[in-house]
C-alpha cells in the first residue's frame, strides 16, 4: 500500500489538518515575500502547546530577528540556500537544566488550581528522583534495573544523557507543531540539522547542557527551486506493523 494512502480518505471535517500534513515540505529556496510577524507568533504559540514530558517544558524558542545575528546564523548553517534565502529563522532548543525550576512552577500551578492531592507526589518525589541525583547515576541504574526484574519499571531517565534525550524529544514535538502551523498559514519551512552546533550555541548564549535541536527556516516557497521534486516515501508496510 502506498504511503499516505489512508490520509486521502480522511473525514471531511479533518481535511484541513491532513491537507497541512500533505503540503508540508522541506523548502530549499524562498522568495522575497515577507512573512508577517503574526504568522510567526501564532506558530510559536502552537509550538508551545506541543505535548512534552511531565509538562516540564524544557525547551527554548529563539526567533532570530537581528540582521547581524541572522547573518551569523546563516553562516553557522553552512550558508545553505534554505537558510540564506529564508525571511525568518527560528532555533528550537532542548534545555534540560530547566527541569527543577519548572517542576517548582508546576507545583505552584497545581496548588493554585487546587489540583487533586494525588498529583503532587509525582512532582515532589518522582521527578526529583528521575531527573536529579545524576551524580549517582550508576546507583540509580542498578536500583531501577533490579526492581525491573520483578515488575514493570520505567528505567529512564537515570543519567545526564537520558535527561537530555527526554528534553530533545519534547522539543522535536514542538518543532512539528511549529512547521505544521506555518504550513497552515500558507508559508513554507525547512528543518535544518546541518549547522555548527557550537557557533549556534555561542550566538544564542546557550548553556553547556543545552542542545540545539533544529534550526527552522521560514518563508514563501520559490516555485521552481523551492522543492526539488515529488515527495518520496517508502511503502507503508515497511514501517507500519499491527502486532
Amino acid at each position: 500500500m502506498k504511503a499516505a494512502s489512508f490520509l486521502a480518505s480522511g473525514a471531511s471535517k479533518s481535511l484541513e489538518f491532513y491537507e497541512a500534513i500533505r503540503k508540508r515540505r522541506s523548502i530549499r529556496n524562498y522568495t522575497d515575500q515577507p512573512v508577517p510577524d503574526q504568522v510567526i507568533h501564532r506558530a510559536l504559540d502552537a509550538a508551545l502547546l506541543a505535548p512534552n514530558s511531565s509538562n516540564l517544558q524544557t525547551w527554548g524558542f529563539y526567533w532570530v530577528r537581528s540582521a547581524e545575528k541572522k547573518q551569523k546564523l546563516v553562516e553557522a548553517c553552512l550558508s545553505q540556500r534554505a537558510a540564506r534565502t529564508a525571511k525568518e529563522l527560528v532555533v528550537i532548543t532542548a534545555e534540560p537544566r530547566r527541569w527543577n525550576q519548572n517542576r517548582r512552577k508546576m507545583i505552584a500551578e497545581l496548588e493554585r488550581a487546587r489540583a487533586p492531592s494525588f498529583m503532587f507526589p509525582y512532582y515532589q518525589k518522582l521527578i526529583p528522583w528521575t531527573y536529579g541525583f545524576q551524580l549517582f547515576a550508576p546507583i540509580k541504574w542498578g536500583i531501577l534495573n533490579l526492581v525491573g526484574l520483578f515488575r514493570p519499571m520505567v528505567r529512564r531517565p537515570w543519567s545526564f544523557r537520558d535527561r537530555a534525550e527526554v528534553s530533545i524529544k519534547s522539543a522535536a514535538l514542538a518543532c512539528e507543531n511549529f512547521m505544521l502551523a506555518i504550513t497552515a498559514e500558507g508559508f513554507g519551512t525547512c528543518p535544518m540539522e546541518g549547522f555548527d552546533d557550537s557557533r549556534v550555541k555561542r550566538l544564542l548564549g546557550l548553556g553547556f547542557s543545552d542542545r540545539v535541536v533544529m534550526v527552522i527556516s521560514v518563508g514563501a516557497p520559490e516555485t521552481s527551486r523551492g522543492i526539488w521534486g515529488d515527495q518520496i516515501r517508502f511503502p507503508r508496510d515497511w514501517f507500519v506493523k499491527e502486532v
